[in-house]
C-alpha cells in the first residue's frame, strides 16, 4: 500500500501518535514484561513503560494550543509525573527531550524530528549517573542515529526517517545481549529498548495510514483518553466483571486441558504453565465457579479478584487526584488541602505488606506508598505522599532499587517540601535507616548516618520462579522456590526455608550481628519460627528479628548486618 508522504508533523497530528504508541505498547505490554532477566512473578517493565507513557498521553490530549511545540511539552510532564520504575522514569527523560528539541515549534520537520530525537538521547544520558550500555539508552541513542542519517542524507519524508530509526533500533536491540552479559545469559534483549521500540512502531503505523482518531474534548474530571487507550473497559460493557487471577500448583497439570474447561466461562483467558505451576487469568460473571474447577487440579495461590466495575470508579477518581496534584506541582498548589509544617523531619518509604508497612510506620514513617516488587510506585504517587507529611524536610525510601529513579524525580514535582531520596533497596535496609536516623542533627548529618547505615546491610528475597531457565549456572525450573542474594540467584531449591537458609549462607549471616527475616503470605508463622530456631540454634548469638511482612509473592525477605 502507498501511503501519502508527511513532510510535516503538527500538534493534533502528534497527538495521534502519541495514541498510536499507547494502542501497541497497551498490546505489547505482557511480551515486555516477560523479557524480565530473572525468571521471577514480578517483571514489569512493559507496564511500568505502559503506565508512564499513558500518563504522557492524557497530559498530551488536553494540551491548550495545537502546536508540536505546546503538545510534546504537556506530554512531557505527565510522563514526568507517571514515571514507573528504571525504564519509566528513562522514558519520561526521553519525552522531556523530545520536547525540548521540539520547543517554539508549529510544526516538525523529519530533520526536526531527527534532532528532537537526538535532544531525547542526551537528556537521559544525563539523567542517568552511570549509563549502562545494552539497555533502552543504546536502543535510543541508536534511533537517534539512524534518524539523522536519513535526514542529513536529503530524506524528507517524517516516516522514511522514523523507519530508519526503528531499523537501527532494532538492530541495537539485538545486540544488547552481548553488551550486556546478564541479557546474554537469561536469553533475553533488553526490555526497555524493546518497549521504546513498540511505541515507535505505534506511530510509524500511525503515519503508515492507520487512522486514529482523537477522544472528543472531555471534562478536566473525566479521563483524558479513550477506553481503548487506557485499558479501562466502559462500565455498561462489562459482561464479566470480575478479573480473577491466580496460580495452580501441583504435579502433571495439563494447562491445555484447564484451558479449555474454562473457555466458556468468561472473557480474556490465559492459561499458561508447566505440568507442575500453571497461570491462570480470566474474566467472569463467577469466580468461584473458576476456583473450584481449578482446586481439582492442584492447590491455589496468589488468589486474586478485582471488581472491575469498582476499578472504573477508583480509576475516575485516580484521575482526578492526579489534575489537583498536576496543578500543584506546577506551582499553584491548593493550600488548604496541605497540612501545616509543623516539624522539621518526615517520612515517606515504599512497603509491598501490610506487615512491613506496619513495621515502619512504628519506626516513624509518615506516609505508606504501596508497592515494590509487585508493582512500582510512580513518581506522582510519591510526591502526593510527601506533600502530605507535615515537615519541612521529606525523607523518601523506595525501598526497591527500580524505585530509586522514580523518587529522584519527586524533588521537581514538590516544591512544598524540601525531598531527601535515601537509596534503600529493601525493606531491611530501611529499618537499618529509620534507627539511624537522629531528630536532633541537621538534614546533611541525617542524610549521611541514614544512607552509611543502608551499606551495612545485605538483603535476599525467596520467591519463585515462574518458567525455565538456567542462570549463573543454576539450572531452573517453573515452580522452583528462588533464592536470591543481593540481586543474585544463588539457589533454586524444593522449599522455602531451604531457599532461605542457602540466602543466609551466601550473605555470610554468622559473621554478623542482626538477621532481620519478613515472612509473607504464603509463609506460616510456624514455618518462620522454625527458620528462628534453626538460626539461633546454630548461633545462640546472633539476634533474630521477625516480623509478618504479609507480602505477596515473595516467602521471605531478609535482612543481614
Amino acid at each position: 500500500m502507498v501511503t501519502k508522504k508527511t513532510f510535516v508533523l503538527s500538534g493534533v497530528h502528534f497527538k495521534k501518535l502519541l495514541l498510536g504508541g499507547a494502542q501497541m505498547l497497551e498490546q505489547q505490554k505482557k511480551e515486555v514484561d516477560a523479557l524480565n532477566v530473572f525468571p521471577v512473578p514480578d517483571g514489569d517493565t512493559g507496564t511500568n513503560m505502559f503506565l508512564t507513557y499513558r500518563s504522557a498521553v492524557d497530559a498530551a490530549l488536553k494540551a491548550d494550543g495545537g502546536t508540536i511545540s505546546e503538545v510534546a511539552r504537556e506530554a512531557s510532564g505527565g510522563s514526568l509525573m507517571g514515571a514507573r520504575g528504571n525504564s519509566g522514569v528513562i522514558l519520561s527523560q526521553i519525552m522531556r527531550g523530545l520536547a525540548r528539541g521540539f520547543d517554539g515549534l508549529r510544526e516538525a520537520s523529519a530533520i526536526a524530528l531527527a534532532n528532537a530525537l537526538q535532544a531525547g538521547v542526551d537528556t537521559a544520558y544525563r539523567a542517568v549517573m552511570k549509563p549502562v550500555e545494552g539497555t533502552i539508552l543504546t536502543v535510543v541513542k541508536e534511533m537517534a542515529k539512524g534518524a539523522l542519517n536519513s535526514a542529513r542524507a536529503g530524506e524528507e519524508d517524517v516516516a522514511n526517517v522514523l523507519r530508519a530509526a526503528i531499523w537501527a533500533g532494532e538492530s541495537a536491540l539485538a545486540r544488547t545481549p552481548e553488551l550486556l552479559p546478564v541479557l546474554k545469559q537469561a536469553g533475553v534483549v533488553d526490555a526497555g529498548g524493546k518497549g521504546l521500540l513498540v511505541i515507535a512502531s505505534g506511530w510509524l503505523a500511525v503515519l503508515e495510514g492507520k487512522e486514529i482518531a482523537l477522544p472528543a474534548p472531555a471534562a478536566e474530571t473525566e479521563a483524558l483518553t479513550p477506553p481503548e487507550a487506557q485499558g479501562i473497559t466502559k462500565i455498561e460493557d462489562l459482561e464479566f466483571p470480575y478479573c480473577t487471577e491466580f496460580l495452580v500448583k501441583g504435579s502433571g497439570l495439563d494447562p491445555d486441558a484447564m484451558r479449555h474447561s474454562l473457555t466458556d466461562r468468561g472473557d480474556c483467558l490465559l492459561v499458561v504453565g508447566t505440568d507442575e505451576v500453571v497461570k491462570i487469568h480470566i474474566h467472569t460473571k463467577n469466580p468461584g465457579e473458576i476456583l473450584a474447577l481449578a482446586i481439582q487440579s492442584g492447590s491455589l495461590h496468589n488468589v486474586q479478584i478485582s471488581n472491575m466495575l469498582s476499578q472504573n470508579e477508583a480509576i475516575a477518581h485516580e484521575r482526578r487526584e492526579q489534575a489537583k496534584l498536576a496543578a500543584g506541582a506546577a506551582g499553584t498548589p491548593a493550600e488548604e488541602d496541605l497540612p501545616v509544617v509543623d516539624r522539621e523531619y518526615g517520612f515517606v518509604a515504599v512497603a509491598m505488606g501490610e506487615g512491613i508497612a506496619e513495621v515502619f510506620q512504628s519506626l516513624g514513617v509518615d506516609q505508606i506508598v504501596t508497592g515494590g516488587q509487585t508493582m512500582n510506585p510512580s513518581a506522582r504517587d510519591l510526591a502526593e505522599a510527601a506533600r502530605l507529611v507535615p515537615a519541612r524536610h521529606v525523607f523518601i525510601l523506595p525501598n526497591n532499587s527500580n524505585i530509586i529513579m522514580a523518587a529522584g524525580q519527586v524533588g521537581e514535582l514538590v516544591r512544598e517540601r524540601e525531598i531527601h531520596v535515601i537509596p534503600t533497596k529493601s525493606a531491611p535496609q530501611a529499618v537499618a535507616a529509620l534507627v539511624a536516623y537522629n531528630p536532633d542533627t541537621g538534614v546533611e548529618e541525617n542524610s549521611a548516618a541514614m544512607t552509611a547505615a543502608t551499606g551495612e546491610v545485605l538483603s535476599g528475597e525467596v520467591t519463585y520462579a515462574v518458567r525455565d531457565s538456567y542462570f549463573d549456572g543454576i539450572s531452573i525450573r517453573a515452580g522452583d522456590i528462588l533464592g536470591i542474594a543481593e540481586g543474585k540467584i544463588v539457589a533454586a531449591c524444593a522449599g522455602p526455608e531451604e531457599a532461605a537458609l542457602r540466602v543466609l549462607e551466601e550473605m555470610a549471616w554468622r559473621e554478623r550481628d542482626v538477621i532481620t527475616i519478613f515472612y509473607g503470605e504464603e509463609t506460616t508463622a510456624e514455618a518462620a519460627r522454625r527458620l528462628t530456631e534453626r538460626l539461633e540454634a546454630e548461633n545462640a548469638d546472633v539476634e533474630v528479628d521477625v516480623h509478618d511482612g504479609k507480602q505477596p509473592l515473595y516467602y521471605y525477605i531478609l535482612g543481614v548486618e
